[in-house]
């Protein structure tokens, strides 16, 4: 047991929560690396059949990137290492040859809508928001277009992009990013019925398919890090995401006071 991610067993499934509910369960690097090890564990594990994600608490499955932690960049070299992180991040959960269902329980925006689409299901109910509203906090997207345009299209990627705007459930369920719109104490219990069924499915086949899909998707991933290693490293050299970040906490202190 992590201290900001918790896993569990249910039978041949393994069941992890984001579990930092006061930060919206918004990931820092500790936050990151125990998920990280969760997947690398899950995937390891020769009676594991599949995985289920979701967040603690019931307003988020996640905010995405603590913006605490990237307010704090001082160079355009943090950028591209934070970058560089994300890539290894994600490299773990596209080597994860088991089924992953993601249980959303509340928003998932930026860094964790893509999250969210690394995952092969996705289940969520009429309160879900999904989306990729980087540009608001000064942050250039990079990996969530390359997802996005991957599942959307061109024109939807683009529009999601520049506005950052939050899709409602209803919204993200008729495009296809959300698979299952059930009512919210159903959530859960949808998704490990998910799970138990990609679990019983033959093992080997249900292996060398999730490594098909991820050949077919590699050239883009690898061409998405290096271009947002230089891209980041740019937009953290002009300070310019600092300055929209404070600007946020600035806003956000004078709600709370």
């Amino acid at each position: 047991m992590g201290e900001f991610v918790k896993v569990r067993r249910d039978g041949d499934i393994t069941v992890i929560t984001l579990d930092r509910p006061e930060k919206l369960n918004a990931w820092h690097q500790p936050m990151r690396a125990e998920l990280r090890d969760a997947f690398k564990a899950a995937n390891a594990a020769g009676d594991v059949r599949a995985v289920v994600v979701t967040g603690a608490g019931e307003r988020a499955f996640s905010a995405g990137q603590d913006l605490e932690e990237t307010q704090k960049f001082l160079s355009g070299e943090q950028g591209a290492e934070w970058l560089d992180e994300w890539r290894r991040f994600y490299d773990t959960m596209r080597s994860v040859e088991k089924p992953m269902i993601a249980a959303l329980n509340g928003v998932a925006a930026g860094s964790a809508f893509q999250v969210t689409l690394l995952c092969d299901i996705r289940v969520g109910h009429a309160g879900v928001r999904m989306g990729q509203p980087e540009i608001n906090s000064g942050i250039p997207s990079v990996m969530g277009p390359w997802m996005m345009n991957e599942r959307l299209g061109l024109s939807r990627t683009v529009e999601l992009t520049l506005t950052g705007r939050m899709m409602a459930a209803e919204e993200c369920h008729r495009i296809g990013i959300l698979h299952h719109l059930v009512p919210r104490e159903h959530v859960m219990a949808k998704a490990m019925e998910i799970a138990r069924g990609l679990g019983s499915k033959p093992e080997i086949a249900m292996r060398l398919n999730k490594r098909r899909l991820r050949e077919l998707t590699e050239p883009a991933f690898q061409n998405a890090c290096e271009a947002g290693k230089r891209i980041q490293r740019e937009a953290y050299a002009s300070g310019e995401p600092q300055k929209y970040m404070a600007k946020f906490f600035e806003a956000r202190r004078k709600k709370s006071a």
